[in-house]
């Protein structure tokens, strides 16, 4: 996958198109990132322990990472990502500016 855990990414598509967020976690095996503030749900909780309360708490859900592109720190614009070798080290760079990704 090209987006990684801690990239800032734009929403392409769905209700939350046009937002940013930073991604917490990454989900390979069915290619989904779960985005900070983005794609949130109301999740029903029980209380588990003596003393602890449940209620509906907000959750963020994960969204399919093709609807997320990578803003670029150097130019600021969501881009598709690129790849290039550097002494023989694969590094991901920008496709607009050729800026390097963290």
């Amino acid at each position: 996958m090209r987006i990684k855990k801690g990239d800032t990414v734009k929403i392409l598509a769905g209700n939350d198109k046009g937002k940013t967020g930073e991604v917490l976690e990454v989900i390979p095996k069915t290619e989904k990132i779960i985005v900070k503030g983005v794609n949130i749900r109301k999740k029903h909780v029980k209380p588990r322990k003596q003393g602890e309360e449940g209620g509906i708490i907000p959750v963020e859900c994960a969204i399919h990472s093709s609807k997320a592109n990578v803003v670029c720190p150097k130019c600021g614009k969501a881009t598709r990502v690129g790849y290039k070798l550097e002494k023989d080290e694969k590094v991901r760079i920008c496709k607009k500016c050729g800026a390097n990704l963290k």
